[in-house]
């Protein structure tokens, strides 16, 4: 009786609801913020299927990933319901998604043409090898004064000339005008607008700086780049900012989540671009990693580009209104971050659970491998896991590196988000080996935050301020490093000769041995590098937590 009775005076304290459809690589999850405080009022996630039909490839079905949004908007909505909180309350839907990966539809039947190709996966090595094989001097930086970005297996474009180069239906809806593509935010809000009766066809311009067919300057899709990939420009969705109304929510009326027919969908910023917003990044300087399946470490460098001279992405951070200014960011990438943990956990034995507990910027290396050096006969699966952890850190020190080097302006503090962040060990670890404090908020939800912040700050809905003055305090957790500057520095100087001996391992033909079965440096994860008996035996410690 006390519960109800709380959360109905609750109900009369709050104020204009916002959603948003936060849409990772590997679960999807609705979530419901009250507009004024921040507060989180309810969410539910469910788990995506991932498909790897050969080494190195990464698929997700795109109608899986439709019904695991319509799933959640459903069971949210039951349980807002359960609190005593009125659907009707919500007054704008914003998404956040996994970036680059590439979904290609049939604009007449509503049907995917081929499954999703996640952004890691790696099957275009082939197609980009070609592509810079056909630029002066072959190099790969040879489209990064437009786009910023390298040419690289990573982005949408290749992935989308892959499949109009081997995949008959993709090719045949294309030649016959059929033919839809778009990142995962544009196939979920054609979808749930309309879908082929009406849907609208749109992306923000965060997601599109991550095709290779955006010009970050023009901030239009680019006719040249287009051509250049081959890509008809009349298959792309239009480029809308991150905060403006998009179009309206149509969903059946006969179930609970029917109440959120009609609402408006008014905020899109891909995964990094809305935890850089939910951390409040606004200002020249400031920076946020988020680990998850990869890391993502981005640094706003406000209203100009910054091209990096270290190997960095410069990328559109977010556009909060269609007459606001684009901002930009420096970004690196660590291909595998949690994954590696999910590695230990269902390719190794090593570990039960995450609980227990790729190779990117600045590289761009596709041939590096996982390697694990410095094994003796002391090492056990403590070790491989504490190494692991450490290999993630590293990694996130070279990015830092790379972007204090192209801002000449060293980073005092760095903002964390993401599921691996609960791991108090890898946040103590990162503070040491970074050597500058490393900040957690208390409220993990960061990236669908910032889609929620964008969507309630749009025009015509308003109700969410992005005024410095009215954003709400944010309580968080600080991890200040534990070991002197020196020894930091000479476990960094290991990794580094570690990822020497990683580099070369692999062309775009997989290694077999004599049985025809993959060799094992094949099956370890892209950018997964574990080095240093003696720094894993001090690790072992921790983890044991012997003193």
């Amino acid at each position: 009786m006390n519960g109800t009775m709380a959360a109905s005076s609750h109900r009369i304290m709050l104020g204009p609801l916002v959603a948003a459809i936060d849409q990772g690589t590997s679960s999807t999850r609705f979530l419901v913020f009250n507009s004024k405080t921040a507060e989180l009022l309810s969410h539910h996630q469910v788990e995506i299927k991932q498909s790897f039909p050969k080494e190195g490839w990464v698929e997700e079905d795109p109608k899986e990933i439709l019904q695991s949004v319509y799933e959640c908007m459903e069971r949210t909505c039951e349980k807002l319901t359960q609190l005593n909180i009125d659907i009707s309350n919500i007054k704008a839907i914003g998404v956040t998604n996994q970036r680059e990966t590439t979904l290609v539809w049939d604009k007449e039947t509503g049907e995917p043409l081929y499954n999703a190709i996640v952004w890691l996966d790696l099957r275009t090595q082939s197609t980009v090898e070609r592509l810079i094989n056909k630029t002066p001097g072959r190099n790969k930086n040879h489209l990064k004064h437009k786009t910023g970005l390298p040419i690289s297996t990573y982005f949408s474009a290749v992935k989308l000339r892959w499949l109009m180069d081997n995949v008959d239906e993709v090719h045949e809806a294309v030649v016959s005008h059929r033919a839809m593509f778009g990142t995962v935010d544009a196939w979920l809000i054609w979808c749930l607008t309309g879908g082929k009766t009406g849907g609208v066809h749109c992306t923000d311009v965060t997601n599109a700086s991550r095709t290779m067919l955006f010009n970050i300057h023009t901030m239009d899709w680019d006719p040249e780049l287009c051509k250049y990939f081959g890509i008809p420009m009349e298959i792309l969705p239009r480029v809308r900012s991150s905060s403006e109304i998009y179009g309206l929510m149509k969903i059946c009326s006969s179930l609970k989540s029917g109440a959120l027919s009609g609402i408006p969908f008014s905020g899109c910023l891909g995964d990094q671009s809305a935890a850089l917003v939910g951390q409040m990044c606004f200002q020249d300087g400031q920076a946020k990693n988020t680990y998850g399946t990869g890391c993502f470490l981005l640094r706003n460098t406000g209203v100009k580009p910054v091209m990096s001279e270290h190997g960095l992405l410069t990328t559109v951070a977010y556009k909060l209104g269609r007459d606001k200014p684009a901002c930009y960011a420096l970004e690196g990438s660590v291909a595998i971050a949690g994954a590696v943990v999910r590695w230990l956990q269902d390719n190794l034995g090593i570990i039960g659970s995450s609980e227990e507990l790729g190779l990117y910027a600045p590289y761009w290396e596709p041939s590096a491998r996982g390697i694990i050096c410095g094994l003796t006969q002391f090492t056990n699966k403590r070790h491989l896991a504490f190494a692991a952890l450490e290999a993630v850190c590293f990694q996130t020190r070279e990015i830092l590196d790379a972007m204090n080097q192209d801002s000449g302006i060293p980073l005092t503090q760095l903002q964390v988000d993401g599921g691996m962040t609960s791991n108090k060990l890898l946040m103590q670890l990162q503070a040491d080996i970074l050597c500058i404090p490393v900040v957690k908020p208390s409220m993990p939800e960061t990236t669908a935050l910032g889609a929620a912040m964008a969507a309630g700050a749009a025009e015509g809905v308003s109700v969410w301020s992005l005024n410095p003055e009215d954003l709400s305090e944010v309580t968080s957790e600080k991890f200040e490093p534990q070991i002197n500057p020196e020894e930091s520095e000479f476990r960094y100087a290991r990794w580094k000769k570690a990822v020497e001996k990683s580099m070369n391992w692999e062309t775009t033909e997989p290694v077999c041995n004599g049985n025809g079965e993959t060799s094992i440096f094949s099956s370890v994860p892209l950018g997964f590098y574990i080095i240093g008996s003696m720094l894993m035996l001090i690790g072992a410690k921790y983890l044991t937590g012997n003193k």
